[in-house]
C-alpha cells in the first residue's frame, strides 16, 4: 500500500510540473505577428488621421509609448507628400525620441528574431532603434532596396529574462517634428540553432531557418550588419558589411534548392560570412548553389567565394533548363577554423524598375573533406568487385 501510494504521489508531482511546464510555455509570445503588430486595431477613440498621440497606455493597443507617436493612414498626405504605410491602411510614425514598446513572455536564454517594416518620411538621414534591453541596434533608413519607398528588416536578440520588453525608437532629432521612421507588420520567430552534420561544416548552409516571413510580403526581409554570430537572425551567418542581404523565398523568388536563401546586394558591401570547423592542413571543397532571384535582376550575376586563403571569381551562366549551377572551390585549411564567405562582385538593380537593388543567389552551401568517406567507400566497393571479377 505504501509503494502505491508513493507511485501515486509521484505521478500526482508529474502531472503538476507537467500542467505547469504547458501553462509557462502557453504564456510565451508564439511565432508570427505580435499582438497589433500591424496597427489595424482601432484605439478606442477611433483612428484618426494626422492626430498626434501623446503618453498614455491607450493610445495604440496593446503598446505603451513615449513622445510623439502618431497612427497614421495610407494615402494621408504630409505637405506635397503622400505618406508610406508598408502593409494595410494604418502604421505608426515616431517623432523626434520617440518610442512604442510591448512586453513579451520569453524563454530565457532563447534566440528569437524580431521582423518588421519600416520607411522614412523625409529626405534627411533616419534611422530606427529596435532593442530588447540591454540588446539594441539601430538601422539606418536612408538607403532604400527598392522603389516601394519600405522594406522589411529583421534582428535577433537572446532574451536574458523570460519577461521582455520590445521597443522601437527615432534616435533622430530633426528640425521637422513631422519628420521620423514609421514602422509597420512586426512580428517574431524563435530560433533553433542548427544541428551539425558530420559531412558538412557549414551551419544553416541551406538557410532554411531564418527570420519570420509575411506571406504578404514580396520584398524579402533585409538582414543589416550582424557581427555577432550567437545572436544572427540567420543562424551560423554573420553580415560582416555596411550594407543588408536579402532573405527569401519561394513564395515570391526564385530558390536553388528548399524554400529559403540569400540574395547578395550592393557589392561589397553585402557579405556574408561563417567560421566553419576545419582541421589544418587537410584538403577541403566549399560547394554551393549559384542562381537567380527570378526578379528581373539584370545581369551580369558574379559572385567572389573565400573559402580560408583561397578566393574565387564565379559567374553565373544562365541555362534556360535551371535557373542555378553548381559552383566549388577547393583549399587546404591552416586552421581548426576557416570563414567561408561570399559577395557579390557586381552591382545590381532590375531591369524592370532600375532602381531597386537585387543579385546573386546563394544556397546550399557546404564543406566537406576532399575525397569524403563516400567517395571512399565507393572506391572500395569498386577495387572488391573488380577484385571479384578478375579471381572469377
Amino acid at each position: 500500500m505504501e509503494i502505491g501510494r508513493s507511485r501515486s504521489t509521484k505521478c500526482k508531482w508529474v502531472t503538476t510540473f507537467l500542467f505547469l511546464l504547458a501553462c509557462s510555455a502557453a504564456g510565451q509570445v508564439q511565432d508570427g505577428p505580435l499582438v497589433n503588430g500591424n496597427f489595424e486595431t482601432p484605439p478606442s477613440g477611433g483612428f484618426s488621421s494626422g492626430d498626434g498621440y501623446s503618453d498614455g497606455p491607450t493610445e495604440i493597443p496593446s503598446w505603451k509609448s513615449n513622445g510623439t507617436v502618431e497612427v497614421v493612414e495610407s494615402g494621408q498626405k504630409q505637405g506635397g507628400m503622400i505618406l508610406i504605410v508598408p502593409q494595410g491602411r494604418h502604421a505608426v510614425r515616431l517623432g523626434n525620441d520617440a518610442e512604442i514598446s510591448q512586453e513579451l513572455k520569453v524563454e530565457k536564454g532563447s534566440i528569437y528574431s524580431i521582423t518588421f517594416s519600416a520607411a522614412r518620411t523625409c529626405a534627411q538621414l533616419e534611422s530606427l532603434n529596435v532593442s530588447v534591453p540591454p540588446a539594441s541596434q539601430t538601422i539606418d533608413l536612408q538607403t532604400l532596396y527598392n522603389v516601394q519607398g519600405w522594406d522589411s528588416y529583421a534582428w535577433a536578440f537572446q532574451a536574458e529574462e523570460d519577461d521582455a520588453r520590445v521597443v522601437f525608437t527615432n534616435p533622430g532629432m530633426e528640425d521637422d517634428p513631422t519628420c521620423g521612421p514609421i514602422i509597420d507588420d512586426i512580428a517574431i520567430k524563435k530560433l533553433f540553432g542548427p544541428d551539425k552534420s558530420k559531412d558538412n561544416a557549414v551551419l544553416n548552409g541551406d538557410f532554411e531557418e531564418g527570420p519570420w516571413m509575411f506571406r504578404n510580403a514580396s520584398l524579402g526581409v533585409l538582414l543589416p550588419t550582424n557581427l555577432d554570430e550567437e545572436t544572427s537572425s540567420l543562424p551560423g551567418w554573420i553580415v560582416e558589411s555596411n550594407r543588408a542581404v536579402r532573405y527569401i523565398d519561394t513564395y515570391h523568388f526564385t530558390v536553388p534548392e528548399g524554400k529559403r536563401a540569400i540574395e547578395l546586394l550592393s557589392g561589397k558591401e553585402g557579405i556574408i560570412s561563417q567560421m566553419v570547423e576545419t582541421k589544418p592542413n587537410k584538403p577541403y571543397r566549399l560547394t554551393f548553389l549559384l542562381g537567380h532571384a527570378g526578379d528581373s535582376c539584370k545581369e551580369p550575376l558574379a559572385i567572389m567565394a573565400f573559402a580560408g586563403d583561397q578566393a574565387q571569381n564565379i559567374h553565373y551562366t544562365p541555362n534556360s533548363n535551371s535557373s542555378f549551377q553548381n559552383a566549388n572551390l577547393n583549399f587546404t585549411a591552416k586552421a581548426d577554423r576557416t570563414r567561408v564567405a561570399f559577395y557579390s562582385i557586381y552591382y545590381n538593380t532590375r531591369s524592370d524598375d532600375m532602381s531597386s537593388l537585387c543579385g546573386p543567389v546563394v544556397d546550399d552551401v557546404r564543406v566537406e573533406l576532399s575525397g569524403s568517406s563516400r567517395l571512399k567507400i565507393f572506391g572500395f566497393g569498386f577495387m572488391f568487385w573488380l577484385l571479384v571479377l578478375l579471381l572469377g
